[in-house]
């Protein structure tokens, strides 16, 4: 079995995966973080490969055929990625959402601990940091949507879909596991 997971930013999405993967004591792949990773070879922001991908296709590419081949060569595993659950069609598909402001506020805190997201530099306020992720928002739908057709933002996409708004980490993780769980029983008959 695969469990892809995808969903707004600062819902809570990679805690949650690490969290069932650490459960199941599974690999767990973050796509985001190749993104990030390549951002930082290229001196660049995350917003700013981003806005690159919108006319540079090579740059998403690279990424899903990593996710297609992962997804054709192994089992029991992880992965989070807003097109994760796309390019792996047999996965058990998890999206998270949360309200925008949370979500914000969530990112905000995170930030405050230490800047590993590649965010920028010039996130200097909590407003300026919510039309940062609104404007990856937008950029992410259009390149999905140019590239596959696709909105990795529409909830019919997914098996499970969990507002974590008012959910702590540990009462997202119990909804996920129990799902899992009674996926997990019903592949095995």
């Amino acid at each position: 079995m695969v469990i892809s997971f995808s969903g707004a930013p600062g819902s809570g999405k990679t805690t949650a995966a690490i969290a069932i993967a650490n459960y199941l004591q599974w690999p767990h792949y973050y796509v985001g973080g190749i993104l990030r990773n390549l951002a930082k070879q290229k001196g660049i922001t995350l917003a700013e490969i981003t806005k690159r991908a919108e006319t540079d296709s090579s740059i998403d590419r690279e990424i899903d055929e990593y996710q297609k081949n992962l997804g054709q060569t192994s089992d029991n595993f992880i992965i989070e990625g807003r097109t994760s659950w796309y390019f792996i069609p047999r996965s058990l598909k998890i999206y998270l959402d949360v309200d925008l402001d949370e979500g914000v506020k969530r990112i905000w805190g995170e930030l405050a601990k230490q800047n590993n997201r590649n965010e920028g530099k010039s996130l200097t306020t909590i407003e300026v940091l919510k039309q940062n992720i609104l404007n990856r928002i937008d950029s992410d739908k259009k390149r999905y949507n140019q590239y596959y057709h696709i909105d990795v933002f529409d909830k019919k996409n997914y098996d499970l879909y969990i507002d974590t708004t008012s959910l702590t980490p540990s009462q997202t993780f119990e909804y996920i596991k129990e799902f899992v769980n009674k996926k997990m029983a019903e592949n095995a008959l």
